[in-house]
């Protein structure tokens, strides 16, 4: 059992094959985030950046997910109220 273990670590240790899963998944994080920076989705931009799921949670996010706005801007409104510089007079 150890030897297979061994044999599955020399084998998922090679950066040939490492390499385009983060390149995969550099991508389809930089896009997700982008858009839900750009839709000022401050909820999913906290969610993608946190989780790691191998870019399919990006992909939805992408493709379906970003329709939904889960807390409606009340969490950026709140924070750009509450770190809002005061204007001079």
């Amino acid at each position: 059992m150890e030897n297979i273990s061994q044999q599955l670590f020399q084998f998922l240790s090679r950066p040939e094959l490492i390499l385009p899963f983060i390149i995969w998944s550099i991508f389809w994080k930089g896009w997700a985030l982008w858009k839900s920076a750009t839709k000022r989705q401050l909820l999913w931009f906290i969610v993608l950046l946190l989780f790691n799921s191998l870019a399919l949670l990006e992909i939805a996010y992408i493709f379906f997910l970003n329709k939904w706005d889960l807390d409606n801007g009340k969490i950026l409104a709140f924070l750009e109220k509450r770190f809002a510089k005061p204007k001079k007079s």
